[in-house]
């Protein structure tokens, strides 16, 4: 039972944290300028990506017994409070706008990092996770990319 209850745990903080970074491309998505709406269909893509990520995660906490949680972190809801803030200084230039993304990337990547480290989690949660931080691994390599481009012009 305790081996249940937490991958219920991991399980619930991955599901908030996709929900943040779902969340995150939203707003950045809609905070663009049009000099920078090319990033829209990345960020959508992205935003995309972790709502997927939310219906598996909550299927999972599902076939465990339990109902998943639905919200967000409290870091999350301050990192979208800062995007706002930046935003509204004139912090909305391209290379901004990617670092401030790359630096969600990161959070989501150690989340997965931590989880991953779980001993309790069953195989079949263990290759989820696994298939979900592979695909995050490789949409944060391709926001560093854009923002060290847009960084050396």
């Amino acid at each position: 039972m305790e081996n249940q209850e937490k991958t219920v745990e991991v399980l619930n903080d991955l599901i908030e944290i996709n929900n943040d970074r779902a969340d995150g491309f939203d707003k950045a998505a809609s905070d663009l300028s049009d000099e920078n709406i090319d990033l829209k269909a990345t960020f959508d893509k992205l935003s995309s990506d972790s709502r997927t990520n939310v219906t598996e995660l909550a299927g999972l906490v599902g076939r465990n017994g339990e109902n998943p949680d639905t919200g967000n972190t409290v870091l999350g809801t301050l990192h979208r409070a800062w995007i706002d803030i930046k935003a509204s200084f004139g912090g909305d230039d391209r290379h901004s706008i990617l670092a401030e993304c790359e630096r969600g990337e990161d959070a989501i990547k150690k989340a997965y990092r931590d989880a991953l480290q779980e001993n309790e989690l069953g195989e079949n949660v263990r290759s989820v996770l696994l298939k979900q931080q592979d695909a995050i691994n490789i949409s944060h390599d391709a926001i560093k990319a854009l923002r060290d481009a847009h960084k050396a012009l």
